[in-house]
C-alpha cells in the first residue's frame, strides 16, 4: 500500500519541513504555519500534519531585519519531511545558500514533494528543478524569471501550479490558496473546507484563476455578484449556464463576463464548473449516494462527465477517490451541504 493509502486509512500525519533563509517573508512562513501547524484536533479529529521549522544556521534574520529565527531545526531533518517548502526572499538577487540548495535536491531525489511559495520558485529554479516545467511567479516578476530561467514554462497570470512533485505559488495571499489545494489533494475537501473556514479564508480558489483582478478589495458602493454567486452555489443540481447567471445579476451577457473577471478572476462558466466539481467530490466524501445521484446533484449531469472532471481536478476516479477519502469514516446516506460560499476578492486575513 501506498504512503497515500495509508494516510488515508490510519490519519497518520503528513510530515512538513519548512526552510526558512537569510531574508525569507514571514508573511508567506505564517500562511505555511497557519495551514500546516496549526493544531485543529477539535475541528477534524486528527492532526493532519507534523510541521517543524528548518533552517541552515543557528540563527536567521527574516526580510528586512524585522526579527530573528532561532531554535529551529536544521537541514539534516528535512529527510524525514515527506513535503519541504523551500524558502523565497522578496530580494531576488540574492542567491540561496549552496547548503539550502544541496538538501532542496537531495530531498527531491528521494522522492519529497517540494513547495514554492512566492518567490521560491527562484529557489527551486537555482536548485535546477524547473528546468522542462511549469511554474507560477507573481505578476510583477513574470519578466525577470524568464530572463533568468528560459527553460522553465512560466504562467505568470494564475495564482498556483500544481506539476505533481513541485507546485508554486503567485505572490502574497496566493499561498494560502496552494495551501488550501494542498490540504485538499492530501485529505479532500471536507477537511481543506475546515480549516479555510478556520482562517475565515475562501475555501476553493482554482489555481488557474488570475493573479490580478481589477477590484481586490470591492467598492460597497457598487453593485456585487455576491448574490448571483450565492444563488448559483444553491442551485448546483440545475442545469444552469452563462445566461442563466446574467439574467439573475440583471446583466448582459458580455457585462456578466466582464463582472466576472474583475471580480472573481475567472470566467462565469469556469467558475461554475469548479464550484460542481468541489460539490461532487464533496458528496463523494460524505456520502453513500451512487456515482449517477452525486453527477446530477452536483449539476456535473452524467457520471462520464463526472469522471472526467473529478479525473481533471484530483487525478483519480470517482470511486477511488471515495474510497481514499472515506476511509474510516462513518457513511451517511443524506449528508447536508457544506458552508464553502463563494470565491470572493476579500483580503487574506491578517
Amino acid at each position: 500500500m501506498s504512503q497515500e493509502s495509508c494516510r488515508a486509512t490510519d490519519r497518520s500525519p503528513h510530515a512538513v519541513a519548512l526552510i526558512v533563509d537569510e531574508g525569507s517573508n514571514p508573511f508567506e512562513m505564517g500562511c505555511a504555519c497557519e495551514v500546516f501547524a496549526a493544531r485543529r484536533r477539535p475541528e477534524i479529529g486528527f492532526e493532519p500534519y507534523r510541521t517543524w521549522i528548518v533552517s541552515p544556521g543557528r540563527s536567521t534574520d527574516m526580510r528586512d531585519n524585522l526579527f530573528r529565527m532561532t531554535g529551529v531545526e536544521d537541514l539534516a531533518s528535512l529527510a524525514q519531511a515527506d513535503t519541504v517548502i523551500v524558502p523565497n526572499r522578496p530580494d531576488v538577487e540574492t542567491r540561496s545558500r549552496a547548503a539550502v540548495l544541496d538538501a532542496i535536491r537531495d530531498a527531491h531525489g528521494r522522492g519529497a514533494r517540494l513547495v514554492g511559495l512566492c518567490t521560491g520558485a527562484y529557489t527551486l529554479a537555482e536548485a535546477g528543478l524547473l528546468a522542462g516545467r511549469r511554474a507560477a511567479v507573481h505578476w510583477q516578476l513574470v519578466d525577470d524569471f524568464s530572463v533568468r530561467y528560459p527553460d522553465v514554462q512560466v504562467e505568470g497570470d494564475v495564482l498556483f501550479v500544481d506539476d505533481g512533485d513541485i507546485l508554486t505559488s503567485a505572490g502574497s495571499s496566493a499561498a494560502l490558496d496552494l495551501a488550501l489545494h494542498i490540504v485538499r489533494k492530501d485529505w479532500g475537501a471536507e477537511v481543506a473546507n475546515h480549516v479555510s473556514r478556520r482562517l475565515v479564508f475562501s475555501a476553493f480558489r482554482d489555481g488557474g484563476q488570475r493573479q490580478f483582478i481589477q477590484h481586490p478589495v470591492p467598492d460597497v458602493s457598487a453593485a456585487s455578484l455576491a448574490p448571483t454567486l450565492d444563488w448559483a452555489l444553491e442551485h448546483l443540481d440545475q442545469q444552469l449556464t452563462v445566461s442563466d447567471l446574467a439574467r439573475h445579476a440583471h446583466l448582459a451577457v458580455t457585462t456578466l463576463h466582464r463582472r466576472f473577471r474583475a471580480e472573481v478572476g475567472a470566467t462565469p462558466l469556469n467558475w461554475l464548473t469548479a464550484q460542481r466539481v468541489h460539490h461532487a467530490r464533496w458528496l463523494l466524501e460524505s456520502s453513500e449516494l451512487p456515482l449517477e445521484r452525486v453527477a446530477v446533484l452536483s449539476g456535473l449531469g452524467t457520471s462520464a462527465n463526472m469522471r472526467e472532471l473529478i479525473r481533471r481536478d484530483s487525478g483519480l476516479s470517482p470511486s477511488v477517490y471515495r474510497k481514499r477519502f472515506r476511509a474510516g469514516r462513518a457513511a451517511d446516506p443524506t449528508p447536508r451541504a457544506p458552508a464553502i460560499g463563494p470565491i470572493r476578492n476579500k483580503p487574506a486575513p491578517g
